[in-house]
């Protein structure tokens, strides 16, 4: 069985519920073909750096995929296929990452950060 990480790009005018629906297909066809979804993890809308067939945005989202290469390989395909999917990207891993990926981890720290700017007392500052 193998271990992957498997991005995917949906258009930014699909809505959330849309890209719910795109994840549960998916995950229905990972586990037709034998195929476990360990992690998921919805990263949000985002700003591509280049335009991808006309968008300017996707929504990204995350998998933690275990099991055998036949059942990632028909999920591609139908990926390939949909219209509202812009790009996937699959990587074979040694080891899935346990706890947040470094996206998540990347938010956090931002929040955490946004938080102690507003938590000083004006006593401290004096």
């Amino acid at each position: 069985m193998g271990l992957y990480e498997h991005t995917f790009l949906v258009r930014q005018d699909a809505t959330q519920a849309q890209v719910d629906a795109l994840l549960e297909q998916y995950t229905a066809v990972l586990s037709a073909g034998g195929a476990k979804v360990e992690k998921v993890e919805h990263w949000g809308i985002k700003s591509l750096t280049f335009r991808m067939k006309k968008n300017r945005k996707a929504y990204f989202t995350f998998l933690n995929i275990s099991g055998p290469h036949a059942a990632i390989a028909e999920m591609e395909r139908q990926m390939s296929i949909s219209e509202d999917v812009i790009r996937y990207f699959t990587i074979a891993v040694e080891e899935l990452e346990e706890g947040p990926s470094a996206m998540m981890r990347r938010r956090d720290d931002r929040k955490r950060d946004d938080d102690v700017g507003f938590s000083m007392n004006m006593d401290e500052v004096m």
